[in-house]
Parts: C-alpha cells; sequence; structure tokens
C-alpha cells in the first residue's frame, strides 16, 4: 500500500474508504453487512467511513421496501468521478509493481492469496502437503 498512498491522499482518501469505494464500483448496490465482508473491514468503522463518504456525496444509502431492517449502499455519481480520477494513477501503480514482479508471479500470487482465502473461510480447503514432499511436485 505504500505506493498507493501518496495518489489516495491527494485525493482525500484513506486506504479503507479507496477499497469501498472500488468495492461498490464494481458490485454496485450492496447491502452493508455483505460490504463489510468484502472489504474485510469490521462493522464499525465501515460505519465510520459510510458516514464520512455520504457527507461527501461518494454514495448514496438507502432501505429496500420490502426489508425495513436492512440498509444497501450504491456509489453515487461524485463517487464514480473520483474513481475515474484516481484510477488511472492506481493502474500505473500496479503495471509498475507488474513489471517489477512479472505478470506471471504476480498472477500466481492472486491464485496462492485465493487459495489461503478460500481455504481460511473453509471453502475448497487445501491438504497441506505431507511432511518430506515438494508441494510444487
Amino acid at each position: 500500500m505504500k505506493h498507493f498512498r501518496p495518489a489516495l491522499r491527494q485525493s482525500g482518501l484513506t486506504e479503507q474508504q479507496w477499497r469501498v469505494l472500488r468495492a461498490l464500483a464494481w458490485l454496485g448496490e450492496i447491502e452493508i453487512t455483505e460490504l463489510a465482508r468484502t472489504v474485510v473491514i469490521l462493522g464499525p468503522s465501515l460505519s465510520r467511513i459510510l458516514r464520512d463518504l455520504e457527507a461527501r456525496r461518494f454514495i448514496e444509502r438507502r432501505t429496500p421496501e420490502t426489508d425495513l431492517r436492512r440498509t444497501v449502499v450504491t456509489i453515487a455519481a461524485e463517487g464514480m468521478k473520483l474513481i475515474d480520477a484516481v484510477a488511472p494513477a492506481s493502474e500505473a501503480i500496479y503495471a509498475s509493481i507488474a513489471r517489477r514482479v512479472g505478470e506471471g508471479r504476480l498472477s500466481d500470487l492472486h491464485d496462492m492469496l485465493g487459495v489461503l482465502e478460500r481455504s481460511l473461510d473453509g471453502k475448497n480447503a487445501v491438504r497441506p502437503p505431507k511432511p518430506g514432499t515438494n508441494s510444487d511436485e
């Protein structure tokens, strides 16, 4: 994240705010508890982040008429403008990292992180290699 922080600071965003906005830009409307799981931010912290993003008119909240207990959130037009303004710098940083590390290695890392995440969630758990064996074989 150290490579991304300066660009985010210039836009007046924290890392967590950027994560929330990118998730909303990608997912569209989402229930707040599901958003918390998706962006891996605890509810109380997400509540403060959403309050700030809403005050800045980057997101919108609403309560569905079908279930008044739920609240859904979506990115607003101002939030999309901000995403469009910050995304080029973010993508340039990602491209620089990919050039330094290598596309294949970066792809392998993403795959391994996905396996780790699913394993920790109990989905598609991966068995550890037997002692004395090479797991890459």
